[in-house]
């Protein structure tokens, strides 16, 4: 334009001498007449260059045609088909709804803005991808956002608030079996023996993991904890009674690190009760086979005729009183053959205190006739190794006695002690490391008792040792004991 407005100045200039020698006019009346053209001539061009202007705008797409009414720019509502054929790329306000456009980028993507004000503050808000959100769809939505807009509220804010809260739940979400593995690793020094932590793990995997191991902890309910328990609760009273149990510590442990939050749904007292029968009126609890201590003179004979490192760890864990696992863990380290006393570290008992045990000399004689070949008192097959936990059983079983278990041995003592014997109760459960529950008498009892303990399994040794009264072998009969 400054190119065209040059040469009409010029061409001005020039024919203003020849253009008042011709008409006769004056130069100062021709002056006032080029001002007048020139500032016509420029007006025009001005004209002409806004009309250039919005068509080229019209022509590119960048923005529908506009109106303007009553002093405030409205855009045209274009059509589904009109939206479709939007292609260039940058905002395309679409109307109907104040501050909808269509992005379209440089790629070809594209998506539903809307242009609002929040708190002062020009915000783009995303409503979704196009096609897949329609046009309707995003009128709606955004006329939704507006009214929230309008009523105080910040979408955009909110919506942040909430992708964090889900990626923070994302990240603290834990699955049943998740939480059984973190349990068993916590609470894995609780266990004095392995095998009741693969007990545990076992009962858990087996029944609890097919139906919840993979549900979100915090999702579990009653309903879940029932499908799992009701299918054996009859038929499996005892291990449905444990798992109930177990799969309560569990979910408590999750409740404890926030994992999930309300009532355990696991609970028995107040919960689970009211919903299943109670174990002892469907099952009654077996307890493990022991001896009538009357038949035991004749069945120690018979074990001290077998062979076998079995044999005589079975023959040590009925004379000492003792569990089968600090039997079959027992170490030349612990024993103290001179002061015929076998001191049992706290890690390997069941109750985490240590527990002297006081030798007789029939348990003193079974020590120093074993090889000592390594540390283990009662090695296993395997070099370094102790025996089985089936190694006790195995020898029951050659003997005829399968249906016995070598811990129902300590029944048969308990029993003998408390028919036969006039030693106090209180010496009588240390001997067996019984756990005091009363914590008055535990503390009047602070000391172990070990000279009594010494003359009870001096007395539990003649007692194993001697044949029946008349001479003749009692029949060997099974029995229940508690």
């Amino acid at each position: 334009m400054s190119a065209i407005w040059h040469t009409h100045t010029v061409s001005c200039n020039v024919m203003n001498p020849l253009f008042a020698r011709l008409t006769g006019i004056s130069l100062d009346s021709h002056r006032i007449m080029t001002e007048h053209t020139s500032s016509s001539f420029l007006m025009g061009l001005m004209m002409e260059r806004q009309s250039s202007t919005v068509g080229s705008s019209e022509a590119h797409g960048d923005m529908a045609p506009e109106v303007r009414k009553r002093g405030r720019r409205k855009v045209k509502a274009l059509s589904p088909i009109e939206v479709q054929r939007l292609t260039t790329p940058g905002m395309n306000f679409v109307g109907e709804v104040a501050g909808l456009a269509l992005l379209v980028k440089v790629t070809g993507a594209r998506s539903w803005i809307l242009r609002c004000s929040i708190a002062g503050k020009r915000r783009d808000m995303g409503l979704g991808g196009f096609p897949d959100v329609t046009l309707a769809d995003a009128r709606r939505r955004a006329r939704d956002m507006r009214e929230r807009i309008d009523n105080g509220e910040d979408p955009i804010g909110q919506r942040r608030e909430s992708r964090a809260a889900l990626r923070a739940a994302l990240v603290k979400a834990m699955t049943f079996d998740q939480c059984v593995d973190a349990y068993l690793n916590a609470h894995n020094e609780s266990w004095s023996n392995p095998k009741h932590r693969q007990q545990w793990r076992n009962t858990l995997t087996s029944y609890a993991g097919p139906v919840v191991g993979a549900l979100n902890v915090a999702h579990i309910e009653t309903g879940h904890v029932l499908k799992v328990l009701e299918p054996i609760w009859k038929t499996k009273t005892e291990t449905a009674s444990r798992l109930r149990g177990r799969m309560e510590s569990v979910l408590s442990w999750a409740t404890t690190r926030g994992y999930r939050t309300g009532e355990n749904p696991a609970r028995w007292k107040g919960h689970l009760q009211n919903l299943l029968a109670m174990p002892s009126k469907i099952a009654k609890v077996e307890h493990h086979a022991a001896l009538p201590y009357r038949e035991l003179g004749a069945f120690m004979a018979d074990l001290s005729r077998r062979e076998g490192i079995g044999a005589r760890a079975l023959e040590f864990a009925i004379l000492t009183a003792a569990r089968s696992g600090e039997v079959r863990g027992a170490a030349w380290a612990e024993i103290d053959l001179e002061a015929a006393l076998w001191t049992v570290p706290g890690e390997r008992m069941k109750a985490k205190n240590e527990h002297a045990v006081p030798l007789s000399d029939a348990a003193l004689a079974i020590l120093r006739a074993l090889p000592r070949e390594g540390s283990l008192v009662f090695p296993g097959a395997r070099e370094g190794r102790p025996l089985s936990d089936m190694s006790l059983t195995a020898v029951l079983r050659r003997m005829g006695r399968g249906d016995l278990t070598a811990h129902g041995f300590r029944s048969t003592f308990r029993d003998w002690a408390a028919e036969q014997t006039a030693y106090p109760p209180d010496v009588v459960e240390m001997s067996l490391a019984h756990t005091i529950t009363n914590k008055v008498e535990a503390a009047y009892r602070r000391g172990d008792l070990i000279e009594k303990r010494r003359r009870l399994m001096g007395d539990w040794a003649q007692f194993c040792a001697k044949a029946p009264s008349d001479g003749k072998v009692l029949p060997i009969r099974g029995s229940k004991a508690g």
